[in-house]
């Protein structure tokens, strides 16, 4: 017996596991935009229910279903599994990175004052940033950003979406070089803060 859209979209996103574009789901239900979206609401509400276990979050350009926050407990007890955290050093370059990209290493240095080679490697490991070209100086350093990988890790539709940071926490080592602007508007950045990276199975 055939399932129908609904069921269709539920096992869609289920086995995607990743966030899924409106294009490509309506592409694999061969249903037009509106209609995507339509059942999109549909099964938001019905995941509303007390009784489900599943939820959906729209997160890095794209549609996730993830399980919901009250289920925490159950799922920590079937993998009975430690939560490890990302380390103090990695969080603060991880940061200067979101905020100041494209960046290099040079500059996270000059903000936090220590060498970051084993950390960018890390964070680089982790695919939360990546090389995303060289800067046009004298050696052409690498730049680094942030990947879609840390927009699913801290739930973030996209960069604009990063919590308002005091811009002296960040400025001042760069006073008088060439920095990028990540191009968001501050006025519409949300109040949230981040999450944690708890569960990456890295130190």
């Amino acid at each position: 017996m055939a399932i129908s859209k609904l069921g269709q979209l539920e096992a869609l996103l289920f086995a995607a596991g990743d966030p899924l574009s409106l294009d490509r789901i309506a592409s694999a239900l061969h249903l037009s935009l509106e209609e995507a979206d339509d059942l999109l609401s549909l099964l938001s509400k019905s995941y509303q229910e007390e009784d489900r276990g599943l939820t959906l979050r729209r997160v890095a350009g794209g549609v996730q279903a993830v399980t919901k926050k009250e289920a925490i407990g159950v799922i920590r007890d079937l993998y009975e599994k430690q939560e490890q955290k990302i380390s103090n050093a990695a969080m603060e370059t991880l940061a200067i990175v979101a905020y100041k990209q494209p960046v290099t290493k040079s500059e996270i240095e000059a903000i936090r004052g220590v060498k970051v080679d084993g950390v960018v490697s890390t964070l680089t490991e982790m695919e939360l940033i990546m090389e995303v070209g060289r800067k046009e100086v004298m050696g052409r350093p690498i730049l680094y950003g942030t990947t879609e990988k840390f927009l699913v890790t801290f739930g973030l539709e996209s960069l604009s979406a990063l919590p308002e940071l005091p811009e002296e926490l960040l400025d001042g080592a760069f006073e008088g070089q060439e920095t990028a602007d990540i191009g968001r508007d501050k006025e519409s950045v949300h109040e949230e803060g981040v999450p944690s990276l708890e569960g990456t199975g890295h130190e």
